[in-house]
């Protein structure tokens, strides 16, 4: 229970930051961010319509699948950060943006994307999203073994052409940096890769198994003995996406807590990534 408060406390805090990026820094500068939150501000910056409820529309499909894929269990942060960044993008004035003056997009750019880099990496580090395309990579990652990170980047160039399109190329540039900075503030508060490789070292290697396999991940089994205490143990290995791992280290806390696990960065998976348990 202290846990699920944290994590909500997180998530709530994250979408303050990306409400913040939004209001603040991105919309006063006719910036935009990626993914859902790109599509909505490029169709409001068009039509003057309210960004924030563009936002929580576009969304709503999303939690639906996600639900239904994934379960509450995975969706329910999510949802909790899509209602809460579009309420805080609501009430947060923009005319008390510090660029209300004097913009600079330098500076919109970069703030803009400090914000919103520590609200996704937030709420990604505890098991949520900040919704939209996180909310598809992580339905995709767990049905299909796919170069997920090629999709979202080929979606976020599509939002930046139809922005282009209708406005200055400099802001696409801009706005390109701006979603640049926040990648990397994300790749520092999160894994960057999208598959890691968890080595768990447990002595209830079997009371493990079961919650392990509702993620769908295959398992190997190895026989291991500890070289200091000289007792027999086994080690679990399993791959991972970064969507899930925060639920995989939930399940080892829960089941085993003096479980030693070793979580990796794997680069490529050659074989089956789904289903199955080896021995």
């Amino acid at each position: 229970m202290k846990q699920s408060i944290r994590s909500y406390l997180i998530v709530l805090f994250g979408s303050l930051s990306i409400a913040i990026s939004t209001n603040w820094f991105l919309i006063p500068s006719h910036l935009i961010g990626g993914g859902v939150s790109g599509l909505a501000m490029v169709i409001g910056f068009n039509f003057n319509w309210n960004i924030s409820f563009l936002f929580f529309l576009f969304n709503i499909p999303l939690m639906l699948w996600g639900w239904k894929v994934m379960g509450l269990m995975f969706m329910n942060l999510s949802i909790i950060s899509i209602v809460s960044t579009s309420l805080f993008m609501f009430l947060i004035p923009i005319h008390l943006s510090p660029l209300k003056e004097n913009i600079d997009l330098s500076i919109a750019a970069i703030f803009g994307g400090v914000f919103a880099g520590i609200g996704v990496g937030l709420s990604l580090r505890v098991g949520g999203s900040s919704g939209g395309f996180d909310i598809l990579g992580a339905i995709l990652t767990h049905k299909y073994d796919i170069p997920i990170g090629q999709l979202l980047l080929a979606l976020n160039g599509v939002v930046l052409l139809f922005y282009g399109l209708s406005t200055d190329w400099t802001m696409v540039m801009w706005s390109i940096v701006s979603e640049y900075v926040a990648v990397k503030v994300i790749e520092y508060i999160h894994i960057r890769y999208m598959k890691v490789t968890a080595l768990i070292v447990s002595q209830n290697a079997e009371q493990l198994l079961t919650p392990l396999l509702t993620l769908h991940r295959g398992i190997t089994i190895l026989e291991s003995k500890g070289a200091y205490t000289d007792s027999e143990q086994k080690l679990l290995m399993t791959v991972t996406t970064r969507y899930e791992l925060p639920f995989l280290k939930r399940m080892i806390q829960s089941t085993d807590p003096t479980a030693f696990v070793n979580i990796v960065e794997t680069t490529e998976v050659i074989g089956s990534f789904r289903k199955g348990v080896a021995r």
